[in-house]
């Protein structure tokens, strides 16, 4: 079992925050402490959203297509197969969280997609773990 790099209040606070707001970045120094924090959070509140938790690792350089299609290829997610030519749509339905580890290689042009996708899907939150805020209408940032 691997330590967690906040206290036990804290996680009960970040795990409030996600349950009720709509985005949360975990920002810090060190990238595995952050990718251990949201991937805790994201597991631990897998019952908490109907359509569940997609967790991706992101790559340096990671735009729409890239964004989109890892979406469409999370393992155990019902949603979204890969091809899905109008994601935005599709999520505009759902009920879920999404995890972006590695908030801070997205390119502008995906951050302005998910600012829109937030815009048109009223069930979606966002938890990010990246070095930067993402700068996103009512983000909550937490730092390490």
């Amino acid at each position: 079992m691997t330590t967690l790099p906040v206290t036990t209040e804290q996680l009960s606070v970040l795990l409030t925050a996600v349950r009720r707001g709509r985005v949360v970045t975990v920002t810090g120094r060190f990238r595995e402490p952050r990718s251990l924090l949201v991937r805790e959070i994201g597991q631990r509140l897998t019952s908490n959203f109907c359509d569940g938790v997609a967790v991706i690792g992101l790559e340096h350089g990671s735009g729409v297509r890239r964004l989109t299609a890892a979406l469409g290829c999370v393992p155990g997610m019902p949603f979204l197969p890969c091809g899905t030519a109008n994601a935005a749509s599709y999520l505009a339905e759902r009920d879920m969280l999404l995890v972006l580890d590695g908030s801070d290689r997205l390119t502008p042009e995906a951050r302005r997609w998910l600012r829109e996708l937030l815009a048109a899907a009223p069930g979606l939150r966002i938890l990010a773990a990246g070095r930067f805020p993402l700068a996103l209408d009512q983000e909550r940032v937490h730092h390490l």
